[in-house]
């Protein structure tokens, strides 16, 4: 069964969303992969209906997801899912999540949504066809420095003390007009391209965390590289996502403190 693969992403992501609703509003079930990385019911349930539904409208493609549900099949199309971002927000009642699901082809980026159900916010985009946000095209903010930029960032639930991030977050703090922690990775990049937040920057996040909001942001107009300016690579160490204008401002900062502190890491 054939289907267009945005459209397909945007019908399955809506759906996955109306479970998460469903369970957000009953008392969390709640499991452990580490001691305090949590999966609840509501991750299993999603996770289950977006990968039940892109193997029946693509069954040659590989499916990564998060919750460990996907396959391999040997297809140079790769969906990256991740059937609830921001858990610890969702557990906590906190309205700050998302389903986020992408499709590549050999690595380079064709298809993302990102759903936030409690809010019925659905950003979308598709490779040389822009990014919206409930269907009406979003761009990138116009601030041009760093000094006024609200950025943001995320922190990760375990071995918080191996993580140089706290640093960062000190020294942006200081040089912006704020940094925001939101618990939905996803999101914040899906804000960055809907122009709420003028960058981001993160360690150690996943691929499914962060494909589908990589190309929001390039398709509405932004930036997306590693602390050195390379290109990011999706599951790379380190990511900066901005609007473009204050990419190489922040950029600077990020590696600035990388060689003041040698615990923060700029590459594998």
């Amino acid at each position: 069964m054939s289907k267009d693969y945005l459209e397909a992403a945007i019908e399955i992501a809506r759906d996955a969303g109306k479970i998460l609703r469903e369970e957000f509003d009953r008392p969390a079930q709640i499991s452990y992969k580490g001691d305090v990385d949590l999966v609840t019911q509501a991750d299993k349930r999603s996770e289950q209906t977006i990968v039940g539904r892109l193997t029946k409208y693509f069954p040659d493609h590989s499916i990564a997801a998060e919750e460990g549900s996907g396959h391999e099949s040997g297809s140079e199309f790769r969906w990256h899912v991740d059937p609830l971002d921001g858990t610890t927000n969702f557990a906590h009642g906190y309205p700050c999540f998302s389903v986020s699901i992408a499709l590549a082809q050999r690595g380079a980026l064709l298809a993302g949504v990102v759903y936030n159900p409690f809010y019925d916010e659905l950003f979308a985009a598709a490779r040389g066809a822009g990014a919206t946000l409930n269907g009406k095209r979003i761009f990138v903010s116009k601030v041009d420095v760093l000094a006024t930029s609200l950025m943001c960032t995320g922190f990760p639930v375990h071995k918080r003390l191996a993580n140089p991030n706290i640093h960062y977050y000190w020294d942006f703090t200081l040089r912006s007009h704020g940094v925001r922690r939101d618990g939905s990775a996803a999101l914040d990049l899906a804000s960055v391209a809907a122009g709420r937040f003028d960058g981001f920057w993160e360690f150690g996040l996943k691929a499914w965390d962060t494909a589908a909001g990589v190309l929001l942001i390039e398709e509405a107009g932004g930036k997306v590289s590693d602390f050195l300016g390379r290109p990011y690579e999706l599951g790379g160490p380190v990511i900066l996502a901005t609007n473009g204008l204050i990419h190489e401002e922040a950029r600077g900062v990020a590696f600035e403190i990388s060689q003041r502190d040698p615990s923060a890491p700029l590459r594998r």
